[in-house]
């Protein structure tokens, strides 16, 4: 099975701040996903977020570079259905992105660590982009 450096979660936040700020980790972890370095994986709950969040009109982003993003992570990515865990976030919108990390066998990258408590994490790996990063670049 891939190991979590190559298939990953990206949590919407790493979405969200790779086009507010494109010099920055969720950058360029979006960018090494939409040049294949790194494969995403997602569920339908997953896509629904991410479409409903990156078209909020505060952020004001492209609808055009909106659709290109999620185009690539849809046709370049790897869908799955993930089952419930046991465990329970103190968010439970965030329990989908744990759920899919599972069943990929993959890593939750998140800029929102506090979300997802280290005892409640089933097993799954959880790091920030910078984290990730630097683990990405020690292999």
């Amino acid at each position: 099975m891939a190991d979590f450096r190559h298939i990953v979660v990206l949590d919407t936040n790493v979405l969200v701040s790779a086009l507010l700020n494109p010099l920055g980790p969720p950058a360029q972890i979006l960018g090494l996903t939409l040049i294949g370095e790194l494969t995403a994986a997602y569920d339908a709950r997953l896509m629904a977020e991410y479409r409903e969040v990156l078209r909020r009109k505060e952020f004001g982003f492209s609808r055009r570079r909106v659709a290109e993003v999620l185009d690539a992570l849809e046709q370049d990515g790897h869908p799955l259905t993930a089952r419930p865990l046991s465990v329970r976030l103190p968010d439970p919108a965030d329990e989908p992105f744990l759920e899919v990390a599972a069943a990929a066998r993959a890593c939750v990258i998140t800029g929102n660590m506090r979300h997802f408590p280290p005892s409640r994490r089933g097993g799954v790996a959880v790091l920030s982009p910078r984290e990730f990063l630097e683990q990405l670049r020690r292999s």
